[in-house]
């Protein structure tokens, strides 16, 4: 285990990121196609494919999911990833024609000090092309991919994952987060995370929570402070599982992983806010479909916080005049 969302097997991440641009695009691979539906929360979202993953439609698997930075213009990523995969031969067949399903969803990062004066066309098709033809078992967490140019309130944000296995019967969860938030992810301006009781081996950081909570800790501190405006944010998680779930389970995973959302980021699900949850299943464990479901959503709940705190954890700072800080220059020596 790498604590990692390839721990699921026949799961890939690939990052393409433009150091200029401080944007990118990190792509999901699935090597068969993956049961998988969405849950929003946030009060601004952007998102590709969404109405696919609806529960009343008829298509119930996907082929990748591609995340991008860019606001808008990062959903031509999957485009990209959808070339790439057509020229695998794979995609939904309707009679010898061949359509890759490729949800996705972006980040807001054109103001963070990278050159976004791209011309006539933004180039996330081409980011999401190469980020799906890089896609491996390993991948860079923080400052890459859809996470390069991600930030928070107070610190530097970025792509994280992470992943555990429910103690019943063995079923694996795993998630990755690009965490580009209104809010923060820290207590306060300390370097506490507020996922640290879900903390597994010190991997961001062991630093646990502070003795006591004083009102400036819990005071909100907003992205752009009084300019912040509900284009400029976004927490967007992809959770994947080995476990067998219909269309309507892995819409209720999605859900329960939100949960995730709340115990590592404060605040979250703002109308400032564009947070989306993807919930895929690979179908090679069965599940008891209530308690099992139950216990299910809960460690992704879980692995999803852990997530959040390591993206931020393992960022880097953009080299911007102005640039936030990364936790790292404060905390990491």
């Amino acid at each position: 285990m790498k604590n990692l969302l390839t721990d699921i097997s026949g799961v890939r991440v690939g990052h393409a990121d433009d150091a200029a641009l401080a944007s990118g695009v990190t792509t999901i691979i699935f090597d068969q196609p993956a049961v998988a539906a969405i849950d929003a929360r946030g009060g601004g979202p952007g998102t590709r494919e969404g109405a696919v993953l609806d529960l009343a439609n008829t298509v119930d698997r996907i082929h990748g999911i591609a995340l991008g930075g860019g606001s808008a213009f990062g959903l031509e990523a999957g485009g990209g990833v959808q070339a790439w995969l057509a020229e695998q031969g794979r995609g939904f067949e309707v009679r010898g024609a061949i359509i890759p399903i490729v949800p996705g969803a972006i980040v807001f990062d054109l103001l963070n000090g990278g050159d976004k004066k791209w011309g006539r066309f933004a180039p996330y098709r081409e980011l999401g092309y190469a980020a799906a033809a890089a896609a491996s078992q390993d991948f860079a967490l923080g400052s890459a991919g859809a996470g390069l140019g991600a930030t928070t309130a107070n610190f530097k944000g970025g792509i994280g994952s992470a992943s555990a296995a429910t103690q019943g019967g063995g079923v694996h969860v795993a998630a990755l987060a690009v965490v580009n938030a209104v809010g923060t992810v820290t207590v306060g301006d300390g370097p506490w995370f507020w996922a640290a009781p879900f903390e597994i081996g010190g991997e961001f950081g062991g630093r646990g929570l502070p003795p006591s909570f004083t009102p400036e800790m819990l005071a909100m501190r907003l992205k752009g402070g009084a300019a912040a405006t509900a284009a400029e944010n976004t927490t967007l998680a992809v959770v994947v599982t080995d476990a067998i779930l219909t269309k309507p389970q892995a819409k209720r995973l999605a859900m329960i992983a939100q949960t995730g959302f709340a115990r590592a980021i404060y605040p979250v699900h703002a109308p400032l806010d564009g947070d989306v949850v993807f919930a895929a299943a690979t179908c090679e464990k069965p599940i008891d479909p209530l308690v099992g479901l139950t216990e299910l959503g809960m460690v992704a709940a879980n692995t999803v916080a852990r997530a959040i705190a390591r993206g931020v954890y393992a960022a880097t700072a953009l080299p911007f005049p102005g640039a936030l800080p990364a936790w790292q220059d404060r905390f990491g020596k």
